[in-house]
């Protein structure tokens, strides 16, 4: 007799994941949706991550390093996944409320719903300006059919049957998740913004893998849409303008002083980062892909309504 295919498959990028992929787990178990399935697309983990997963009801997708880029892990992992809809959630991510999946996947009730995305917010351990960009392109407020293509796969669903028509890419150096909303937009089907869907991210990373992060994309977005651009002008624009923003929110949040070189810094390496990227002229291929991977909203002025929702409680946490 066939197994019953789940609502849902979650689908996990995992690479030394320890330190988060618990946190993660746990919180798909408090979700209020039962009906659904969890992969773990791992691309060979050195530490404890799958032993902490095989506490877990959780599969394992294994993937070579070698083989590994963005979008190849997600269409392997998606592959092995027997849901009607595909839940793509970072292995550093946890949710925040018990009814995040539910949240995520209410949209579809839309039949030209293709892709949902829900709210992201950072850690303590996150940059300060990391948190700004956050704030920026996850607001408080949702949109049930947003204009751009936008969409980011930390924190993200699709229909399993566009999948099928049109797999993840996999030769771009990141952005993924934008190079498929925008064949999505393209056929006709709409994106939604989901604000309950709430995750926090977090990001602990050095200011090296900071500049790696943003140069990679940069490369993407090229690879994506071949006659944008990034001048030297539009880096110096963008470093100025931003760095004048989050300090201004760190002047608001009483954190001027405390935040000041963390902000330029974060603010330079992120659009030297995305300059030197748009100026790459190279061969994108499996070393690149390598050597990325492996290294050591809009705004709205409505306010949102509260949640009756209590946030789940996480061990160790007050």
């Amino acid at each position: 007799m066939p197994t019953k295919k789940p609502l849902c498959s979650i689908v996990i990028r995992a690479f030394n994941e320890e330190k988060h992929i618990g946190k993660l787990l746990t919180g798909i178990e408090q979700q209020t949706i039962q009906d659904r399935e969890t992969l773990i697309v791992d691309s060979g983990s050195t530490d404890t991550t799958l032993e902490i997963a095989s506490k877990y009801d959780a599969r394992i997708v294994n993937i070579d390093s070698k083989e590994f880029t963005f979008g190849r892990s997600l269409n392997r992992g998606i592959q092995e996944a027997r849901g009607q809809f595909i839940v793509i959630i970072s292995a550093h991510c946890y949710p925040v409320y018990p009814d995040w999946l539910d949240q995520l996947l209410k949209p579809f009730e839309d039949q030209r719903v293709a892709v949902s995305y829900g709210k992201q917010r950072g850690a303590e351990s996150n940059h300060f300006s990391e948190h700004q960009f956050f704030r920026t392109y996850f607001p408080d407020i949702s949109q049930p059919n947003q204009g751009q293509p936008y969409t980011h796969n930390a924190n993200a669903a699709i229909r399993r049957s566009l999948w099928e028509k049109q797999p993840y890419n996999e030769e771009v150096t990141g952005l993924e998740d934008l190079a498929w909303s925008s064949w999505a937009k393209a056929q006709g089907y709409s994106i939604a913004y989901v604000s309950e869907a709430e995750i926090v991210h977090i990001h602990n990373e050095t200011f090296k893998q900071v500049h790696n992060r943003y140069r990679r994309e940069a490369i993407a977005m090229k690879q994506i849409l071949p006659e944008s651009h990034f001048s030297i002008r539009n880096m110096i624009g963008m470093f100025i303008q931003k760095s004048i923003y989050d300090l201004a929110q760190a002047r608001r949040e009483g954190v001027f002083w405390k935040e000041l070189i963390d902000v330029l810094r974060f603010r330079l390496l992120q659009y030297l980062g995305t300059w030197q990227g748009y100026r790459y002229s190279g061969t994108v291929d499996q070393k690149l892909h390598r050597q990325f991977y492996y290294p050591p909203g809009s705004l709205t002025d409505k306010i949102p309504e509260s949640r009756p929702v209590e946030p789940i409680s996480y061990p160790g946490e007050e």
